[in-house]
């Protein structure tokens, strides 16, 4: 993939959507599904751990090159061309890596406890923190999707650190009120979440007061 992207118009906006080696790797999964169908431009950015966990959760086989797993998850999810594009962990001059490029919308989902401890102090050590440092500096909106149990002292405060400076702590913490039938009902309780907080139409979970029955 060139350095040098060409705004395309197609797409309705864009976003970064980071996957670090926590638990859930079907959480993103579904998430990228589903911003693709919103016809969202998505740079997406997966960390080496995240790679290892989606083969052990969910069996998938991630290419390590940048340009080859662009092509799988445009070929797996169907979207058109470029609309899924990876960065690796040192592509700098990728445009998620600069304030003036980079979109104001981020996800990181799942998150690790340690990918948040360094955002929360401003240690840009990989092309995700770096992607997550921008979008605060920038005053655009990011999403954490926290995954760990239970949460230390230390996860908390920088939990906070972080929501004190308008970043959304979003745990991956699926409610039971809508009576899931599966798994996938619970993944789609969380994605439903970040898709109402992204201000994208969803109707993958029932809303409070409006189920069925």
């Amino acid at each position: 993939m060139s350095s040098t992207l060409v705004k395309n118009t197609q797409f309705e906006k864009q976003i970064t959507l980071a996957i670090t080696g926590a638990s859930g790797s079907a959480y993103a999964l579904r998430l990228l599904e589903c911003l693709v169908a919103a016809n969202y431009q998505i740079y997406l950015l997966c960390s080496s751990a995240a790679k290892v966990v989606f083969d052990t959760e969910v069996g998938l086989k991630v290419p390590s090159s940048p340009d080859a797993a662009s092509k799988f998850f445009v070929d797996k999810f169907n979207a058109k061309a470029e609309q899924i594009i990876v960065f690796g962990k040192e592509q700098w001059f990728s445009p998620v890596a600069s304030g003036s490029a980079a979109p104001k919308l981020m996800v990181v989902c799942p998150c690790s406890t340690g990918t948040l401890a360094a955002i929360s102090q401003g240690m840009s050590d990989n092309l995700i923190e770096r992607a997550a440092d921008v979008v605060i500096k920038e005053r655009g909106q990011l999403i954490l999707v926290a995954r760990e149990t239970p949460y230390s002292t230390i996860h908390l405060q920088n939990m906070l650190t972080l929501s004190q400076m308008g970043v959304t702590i979003m745990p991956a913490s699926p409610g039971f009120y809508h009576n899931p039938e599966s798994i996938n009902d619970l993944i789609d309780f969380m994605v439903g979440r970040m898709l109402d907080h992204l201000g994208i139409d969803q109707n993958i979970m029932p809303r409070w007061g409006y189920q069925k029955g």
